[in-house]
């Protein structure tokens, strides 16, 4: 029996929506034959965006959408995504395979995205091979309302309104492919950059600087000492993955199962260990934490570009995902964002597309059960729960998080991790007397269960029946393998 109690009625902190951000690069299929497909595609499309795949991320209420990087982000210069799109001059995307882009979608048709999406933009500006003014120009062409070259440019291409932007990151990985920058010197080259991201009329930019990979815990603790002061966000990268061997997104036993699922669990030692650094130099926790890309990493499909990153997506990921959501929540006072890498057929995409077909991965499946968390306050929550042991490694078997929304109701996530053990859970509500509860569940029959073109509900959403409260207890059976949400009210 895993005991579970709720404190219902201590409350520890707003779970931002950002949360559940998703990231976009121009990175093999994700922008172009993801989002985009043109105007004159045979694909239903709006303005050259694919309906479908609109529909489908209104549906998760994504609240944010990361954009155009990523290490493509300090190889683009905004100037050539603007303008009649047949002038338009082609590029290289020296990262990303070495296809050639035509720039077809650029700073228009993103925040064109972002408007059906129902969605806020987040731009990460050009310092690894960008200049200061390039950067400034792009701020003012998006955010000033008045009378200005690059306003009277914006609306020469037929934007006369600026946009509402609130999120700009100043750089992307400077310590890798952003430049092979020291922490000490990417800290003076973010304060000048970040001067020049300017705040025009009533637009206010919330300036997100370069973080750490993984553990280094020294650019954290550099970058807050020496540029604490002048930046809103700090953006961490941590992706789960083995840097050794990757391995298969689909082909794996249980063994690879569990260090994949271990790994994932490692987020929370690292939230922890930089956000202790943060403390130090910012007890008001002012500067948020930033886990904008984050996500599975396995070895591409057989017979793709290897410079495209695609990759299916199993019920592995689903709970990856659940595992991440259930952490961030942990340290809502600290993490405001996270964005899952990347959205479309990219790494641990929600979507994955092939022509006109489209297809909802078991990770989309967990963002939408999750997606009742958004805004809702964190709930005091203690889990006693068994270790899931694979020879001398262990993880808990199962992971939880609660919260309650603006109408009172409780929502509880649950991950059982095992694949091969049901979790029988019993939880106190205190503090409340709900006395109905539902639920959803996502599982299937084997780990590597996964959605296809050809079956395309393989893993798929289901009615949760296993639960039932009986006085101040809830009680339920939790599959193995398996994400619940329940709903109590």
């Amino acid at each position: 029996m895993i005991n579970v109690i709720i404190n219902a009625d201590i409350k520890r902190g707003q779970i931002n929506r950002n949360i559940y951000g998703n990231f976009a690069e121009h990175l093999g299929r994700c922008i172009y034959g993801g989002f985009w497909v043109g105007k004159d595609s045979e694909i239903p499309n709006i303005n050259g965006i694919r309906k479908d795949v609109v529909d489908a991320l209104k549906e998760l209420k994504m609240p944010i959408l990361r954009w155009p990087g990523g290490c493509f982000a300090d190889e683009y210069h905004w100037k050539d995504g603007i303008g009649p799109a047949e002038s338009r001059p082609k590029m290289v995307n020296v990262h990303w395979g070495g296809v050639v882009e035509n720039n077809h979608f650029g700073t228009h048709e993103f925040f064109e995205l972002c408007e059906l999406l129902e969605t806020e933009p987040y731009i990460c500006g050009n310092v690894g091979s960008g200049t200061v003014q390039e950067m400034r120009e792009w701020v003012e062409y998006m955010t000033f309302d008045g009378e200005s070259p690059m306003a009277n440019l914006r609306a020469a291409n037929g934007r006369k309104e600026p946009w509402k932007l609130t999120y700009f990151g100043v750089g992307n990985e400077n310590w890798g492919c952003g430049g092979n920058m020291r922490v000490e010197y990417y800290a003076d080259l973010y304060r000048r950059y970040a001067a020049y991201v300017r705040n025009f009329g009533d637009n206010k930019i919330f300036k997100i600087a370069c973080g750490p990979r993984r553990d280094d815990y020294h650019w954290t603790e550099v970058m807050m000492r020496e540029a604490g002061k002048f930046m809103d966000g700090l953006a961490l990268h941590y992706y789960t993955k083995n840097y050794e061997r990757m391995g298969s997104a689909t082909e794996f036993d249980e063994t690879e199962w569990f260090m994949t699922l271990k790994r994932a669990v490692w987020m929370d030692e690292l939230i922890e260990k930089h956000t202790n650094i943060m403390d130090e130099y910012d007890p008001e926790k002012r500067v948020a934490l930033i886990i904008d890309e984050w996500g599975t990493w396995f070895d591409v499909e057989p017979g793709t570009n290897p410079g495209f990153l695609y990759q299916q997506n199993t019920l592995r990921d689903a709970l990856v995902a659940g595992i991440h959501f259930n952490i961030f929540h942990k340290y809502c006072d600290r993490v405001k964002m996270a964005n899952i890498a990347q959205t479309i057929n990219v790494l641990q995409a929600v979507i994955l597309t092939e022509g006109s077909k489209m297809i909802l991965t078991p990770t989309y499946h967990a963002f939408n059960m999750y997606k009742v968390h958004q805004d809702a306050e964190l709930l005091e929550l203690d889990i006693k729960s068994p270790e899931y042991s694979i020879e001398n490694e262990s993880l808990p078997q199962v992971t939880a998080t609660a919260s309650v929304d603006s109408e009172g109701k409780i929502h509880i996530s649950f991950c059982n991790l095992s694949p091969k053990e049901t979790a029988e859970v019993e939880c106190e509500l205190r503090g409340t007397d709900m006395a109905d509860v539902t639920g959803t569940v996502l599982t299937s029959d084997r780990i590597n269960a996964l959605n296809t073109f050809e079956d395309p509900e393989r893993v798929t959403i289901k009615d949760f029946n296993g639960a039932a409260i009986t006085g101040s207890k809830l009680k339920a059976t939790l599959p193995a393998m398996s994400v619940v949400t329940l709903e109590v009210k």
